[in-house]
């Protein structure tokens, strides 16, 4: 007969996942995601020149700056907002609804920053132009980023980071 094991709690210690790891995963989404669209929305701001790749980082490095804080917060109250109106509906629900609210939001500021950019204000037909064609672009693939995010990639990110 055998007689149960006992563990001693002290040598048993959960794995926390460092917080370099989760800052790696993080960077690393928004540069995938970043990167695209912007590239895409410069693409069609500017085209390609010999000044292409410049347009393109600078684009990125500028949504990045605006999109983080603008991002954290549009997430908070999206989420909050469509908790309160799906109450009842399923998880799966939810994070398409906020997927493509979000996709909507980021994707707007985005190609606005993009074309402060790369067109500037001087001429505001051209702007809103370039405003608007890099946001149409940009959109499906936006959308579709999203929406595999949030149905596959958003509750592994989540758990990760909670780990």
């Amino acid at each position: 007969m055998s007689t149960p094991v006992s563990v001693n709690p002290v040598m048993v210690e959960s794995k926390k996942t460092p917080v370099i790891y989760k800052i790696l995963v993080m960077v690393s989404i928004i540069t995938l995601i970043g990167g695209t669209l912007t590239g895409i929305m410069t693409y069609v701001n500017v085209g390609v020149t010999e000044h292409f790749y410049a347009d393109w980082f600078t684009s990125f490095i500028s949504a990045v700056l605006v999109m983080a804080p603008v991002g954290f917060v549009m997430m908070t109250l999206i989420h909050t907002l469509v908790a309160k109106l799906l109450p009842n509906g399923s998880e799966l629900k939810r994070n398409l609804v906020i997927s493509v609210f979000m996709a909507l939001i980021m994707e707007s500021v985005m190609a606005f920053v993009t074309a402060t950019n790369n067109i500037g204000y001087a001429d505001m037909h051209v702007f809103v132009t370039g405003w608007a064609e890099g946001l149409l672009a940009a959109l499906a693939i936006g959308l579709t980023i999203m929406l595999i995010m949030s149905v596959t990639v958003k509750p592994k990110i989540e758990r990760f980071l909670k780990s």
